[in-house]
């Protein structure tokens, strides 16, 4: 009941605000005493004529009565509900269908919120609002829009008439704290060795993508192994969206993809900027995702003295990940030998880590597997580590850890050239052949 009386009064006290005159000349702090004016006018009206509704004042902590306040506020100026569900550290992905359905992802777990917004004109109005505020459109002509908030979030709407339900927005929160190794091994998502294991990998210079499905934590885990690279090295960073938050590199180049806007035509893509970066001289690429025909540059370069290049992409195995960079390659360069393509990526990436969301929601590095090389039609990989779930695994809690593998480390060029030797060992016989150098 408290909640539908939340958004029953923001709607009463949204219009109270609206209907005093010449709001859009107040000052700041205008508009708050208006809004506490019209709040005090509220509760003294409901005191004589609705007592439930008087009760839910008179139990309003201070706290609360300021959320109610800040929700009037964002109504009328601002975004609404959506800004009091922005607001929330614990909501990292917010999903609109239509002005009555809103969907959060809170501390992990998918859930229904009472709020909505008012109407399907507020929804619209919010939408193009902060659509409009970075230099895009959208509307019935031009419907499916990528744009991103003041706070890096990135947003995804589709418009009537594709979107069938009214307006639908998707809104993936962007952490104003980066993630990190260490917060990684406090959530359980990698064990102690494997962390150092990827310290050594990237301080050697390794080539990495890491894997996984939608909501797996890509580029999350990307950001986290970033801070691996050493403050001397000059960095690229290549995103649609900019998410990454590499910190301790003062000699760093932050790149971001540009669409067509209705003032002008051109569009820059990540491939556009991975050619650019070539040019400026860079220590490390790091991409934020491979998509589309961009991964065959992305490759070059990996291939071409730019090692410990990082990137994601996605796909559900480690196996899966060279398939889809295969079937990138080729919807830019149709006319390349398949072979020619595995050669290159075998040549070119050395390690995949494969993350998963599991069933109880967490998630967690199931895979770390070294690119061996191309041979017999086909790219080699030796998984190093692999997670395994144990006797306390259940339907709903997973139970598990990472485990090396027996494999040895089959290539150890890098390692050795960096100075590193902690995690080789000795090849195994029938482990030779495939130590032999890529190139």
């Amino acid at each position: 009941m408290g909640k539908n009386l939340f958004m029953q009064e923001v709607a009463v006290l949204k219009q109270a605000v609206q209907e005093a005159s010449r709001i859009r000349e107040y000052s700041s702090e205008e508009f708050e005493n208006l809004i506490n004016e019209k709040l005090h006018e509220r509760e003294q009206w409901a005191q004589a004529n609705d007592i439930e509704v008087y009760r839910y004042y008179q139990g309003l902590s201070f706290k609360e009565k300021g959320v109610l306040k800040y929700t009037i506020n964002e109504s009328v100026e601002g975004l609404g509900i959506l800004g009091k569900i922005i607001t929330d550290p614990d909501i990292t992905e917010v999903m609109i269908n239509g002005y009555d359905t809103i969907f959060v992802e809170k501390s992990g777990k998918l859930m229904r919120m009472d709020e909505h917004f008012q109407d399907n004109d507020e929804l619209i109005r919010i939408v193009q609002k902060f659509v409009s505020a970075m230099d895009r459109t959208v509307d019935a002509s031009n419907p499916i829009v990528d744009a991103r908030l003041e706070d890096g979030s990135r947003v995804h709407v589709v418009f009537p008439p594709v979107a069938l339900s009214g307006a639908t927005v998707t809104i993936r929160r962007f952490s104003k704290n980066p993630m990190t190794i260490e917060k990684l091994l406090q959530y359980g998502s990698i064990t102690t060795e494997v962390a150092e294991f990827l310290e050594k990998v990237v301080r050697s210079r390794h080539n990495v993508f890491v894997c996984g499905g939608t909501g797996s934590g890509k580029t999350t885990f990307l950001n986290a192994l970033s801070n691996y690279i050493q403050p001397w090295e000059r960095v690229i960073t290549i995103e649609d969206s900019a998410e990454l938050q590499i910190k301790n590199i003062p000699n760093l180049v932050r790149m971001e993809t540009k669409k067509a806007n209705s003032k002008e035509a051109n569009e820059i893509t990540i491939r556009d900027l991975i050619k650019a970066s070539l040019r400026m001289r860079p220590d490390r690429i790091v991409v934020g995702e491979v998509r589309g025909e961009e991964a065959l540059d992305m490759l070059q370069a990996m291939n071409t003295g730019h090692d410990g290049s990082l990137s994601t992409g996605h796909a559900n195995s480690p196996e899966g990940m060279i398939s889809r960079l295969e079937t990138m390659v080729l919807t830019g360069s149709a006319d390349l030998p398949l072979e020619a393509i595995r050669m290159q990526i075998a040549s070119a990436v050395d390690y995949i880590v494969h993350l998963s969301r599991l069933r109880d929601f967490s998630r967690k590095v199931m895979q770390v597997c070294e690119v061996v090389e191309y041979r017999d039609g086909r790219v080699i990989l030796n998984p190093i580590y692999k997670f395994e779930e144990d006797e306390n695994t259940t339907l709903k809690k997973v139970s598990g850890r990472l485990k090396r593998t027996e494999n040895p480390i089959l290539r150890q060029d890098k390692f050795v050239l960096s100075g590193i030797y902690d995690f080789l060992e000795e090849k195994k016989e029938h482990g030779d052949k495939d130590g032999e150098n890529k190139n």
